[in-house]
């Protein structure tokens, strides 16, 4: 039996993924959407949206990403709950993509990545605990929510000192734990975070604990690693700002990456620099990160690949 070759499949299912189905499938690609273990991916794990042009009460992460499920489907995007594991990619221009799901082989013409990135934390149990009741990784996504409130923000690098003056705009004092005595920051960043007088750097300083009743945050416990003496920060919101790790593992050494393991994309487009592979959302976008230009680069993958397929013809 002759194995059917799919025009279009679709790896991850934030929306990214979810926008280049609605348009893949508007153009007759009759994509397959593979979800992987986060159906929804990051956005299911912050609870409102409230940045997302066309929702003027504001939604959920989950709700958002049911409906532009729903809105795939209705166009026949077939959307498969399992996990690509490995990829085999043509170099030729027509070429055909193999992809694994298991033992599950799947072939394509096109292949549209959008398994985005995963923000990176600490590892403490109390993170989990906490998480949707205080402890967030994005201060653009969550930081209205503790206007006028005492927040703690963990890190050295650029994201760290973005997110802190970030949140200073808003919050009544942001205090800013960093591991040893310097920033990793650029000098711009850290001159800013230096002149805002509502940021108290701890140098020396990890977060160790959280503590609050009924799942919401009210203290950070702290250690300074150069005395080993703990103490308590009265904070409501807890931002890890280590960085993201783009979910690129089972692509090395088929599709440009950058130093970091984001997808290298063509300016202007979604093209990588194999044909017919193109990338969307945060798996490519170490700088904006939001959901509004996540989908916005699934609509130009799917649109990349519908020309691309044309062209073959």
């Amino acid at each position: 039996m002759e194995q059917n070759i799919l025009d279009c499949v679709i790896v991850g299912s934030g929306p990214s993924g979810f926008t280049a189905a609605i348009y893949a499938a508007r153009a007759d690609l009759k994509p397959e959407l593979y979800t992987g273990l986060e159906p929804g991916g990051q956005l299911t794990t912050t609870t409102e949206v409230d940045n997302f042009p066309g929702y003027p009460a504001g939604i959920t992460g989950p709700e958002m990403m049911m409906d532009l499920q729903k809105q795939a489907e209705r166009f026949d995007t077939k959307v498969h709950y399992e996990m690509i594991t490995k990829a085999e990619f043509s170099k030729e221009v027509g070429g055909v993509h193999k992809l694994y799901a298991g033992n599950k082989e799947i072939l394509a013409k096109t292949v549209i990545i959008s398994t985005g990135a995963t923000a990176k934390y600490l590892g403490l149990d109390d993170e989990k605990k906490y998480a949707g009741g205080g402890v967030s990784a994005c201060a653009t996504c969550d930081g209205f929510f503790y206007r006028g409130k005492d927040v703690v923000v963990v890190g050295a690098g650029d994201t760290a000192a973005e997110e802190a003056t970030y949140l200073a705009k808003l919050c009544k004092k942001v205090t800013l734990l960093v591991r040893k005595d310097v920033f990793r920051a650029s000098k711009a960043m850290v001159h800013r975070v230096e002149n805002t007088p509502n940021i108290e750097v701890k140098f020396h300083h990890e977060l160790i604990g959280i503590e609050g009743e009924n799942s919401l945050v009210e203290r950070a416990v702290i250690i300074n690693n150069q005395t080993q003496e703990t103490s308590k920060v009265e904070v409501e919101g807890i931002f890890i700002a280590i960085g993201h790790k783009p979910n690129t593992d089972i692509f090395v050494g088929q599709i440009d990456l950058d130093e970091n393991g984001y997808i290298v994309t063509e300016k202007g487009s979604s093209r990588t620099n194999l044909p017919g592979v193109f990338a969307a959302g945060d798996v490519q976008d170490h700088i904006y990160r939001q959901a509004i230009t996540a989908a916005g680069s699934g609509c130009m993958s799917a649109m990349d690949a519908e020309k691309y397929l044309a062209e073959l013809h």
